[in-house]
């Protein structure tokens, strides 16, 4: 799989989040007929180098209508071959519903992977675990304040978000390895937890660095023998930077985290 040879080639567990809003991009990219893709692409060579995977949410582009599936289009059509694609899409519906949905991530857009709802069960998500060479990231523990609204919830043996990983533990051993989990930042010890449900899952990581959730910690309680994780950062890289040497900065950073992430990738 593309993803575990990038980890051992570039020594990295990190994966860039192009969470680009228009209204935050520096002024003098304005003036381009894309400016969203024109960002883009400048933070895609400037921290390719350093990134194994690159996770792009939706939310930011089906915003702008088509201007933004425009831009969504061509910045799939310009990233590197070696960097694993995320559309952080968070589908999730009856099972003919979700055939679409993964037929539009997978087939149309050509993701390697998407962020998935387990809220409707198996047959919501099965649709997703059908295809050769894609992931699904089931949703786990977010790290957002609402995530204590239901997914703490507990029976008095387990909690919800446990629940969730049992359970879909079983269409992982089905999916032969395509299964893994978002799993937020803000909760080192309970990622320790889900490690132990799921040793030989990968992890999507949102969280660190804007949202301050301790990278170390992480990498030391989730990693396994083959790393297992993708530590996702977001504003923290394509925003370290406001002017015009935003994607010199935007490197740096990636380059940092690199660093920092390259004692935890196994093998």
């Amino acid at each position: 799989m593309k993803l575990f040879s990038q980890i051992q080639q570039k020594k990295s567990l990190l994966c860039v989040g192009l969470d680009t809003d228009i209204q935050k991009i520096p002024e003098h990219l304005l003036g381009f007929p894309d400016p969203v893709f024109e960002f883009n692409k400048r933070i895609i060579d400037a921290t390719a180098p350093f990134a194994v995977a690159c996770k792009i949410n939706l939310a930011f582009y089906e915003c702008m209508g088509k201007k933004g599936w425009d831009s969504l289009e061509k910045i799939l059509d310009y990233m590197p071959g070696d960097i694993f694609t995320i559309a952080d899409a968070k589908r999730g519906d009856i099972g003919n519903t979700s055939r679409m949905y993964a037929r539009t991530f997978f087939e149309t857009y050509a993701f390697d992977s998407i962020t998935v709802a387990p809220y409707m069960g198996e047959d919501s998500v099965k649709p997703f675990l059908e295809y050769e060479d894609k992931m699904v990231f089931l949703l786990a523990l977010t790290s957002n304040k609402g995530a204590e609204d239901f997914q703490w919830f507990s029976d008095g043996k387990s909690t919800l978000y446990q629940q969730v990983v049992s359970k879909s533990q079983q269409w992982a051993k089905e999916s032969k390895g395509k299964l893994g989990y978002v799993v937020g930042a803000t909760r080192p010890d309970d990622i320790a937890g889900i490690r132990e449900q799921a040793p030989d899952t990968f992890f999507l990581v949102p969280g660190v660095g804007a949202q301050g959730g301790d990278l170390h910690a992480i990498c030391q309680k989730g990693a396994n023998a083959q790393g297992g994780l993708l530590i996702n950062a977001s504003r923290s890289i394509i925003y370290a930077g406001k002017g015009e040497d935003f994607a010199e900065k935007a490197a740096a950073e990636a380059a940092f985290l690199q660093k920092e992430t390259a004692l935890y990738c196994g093998g």
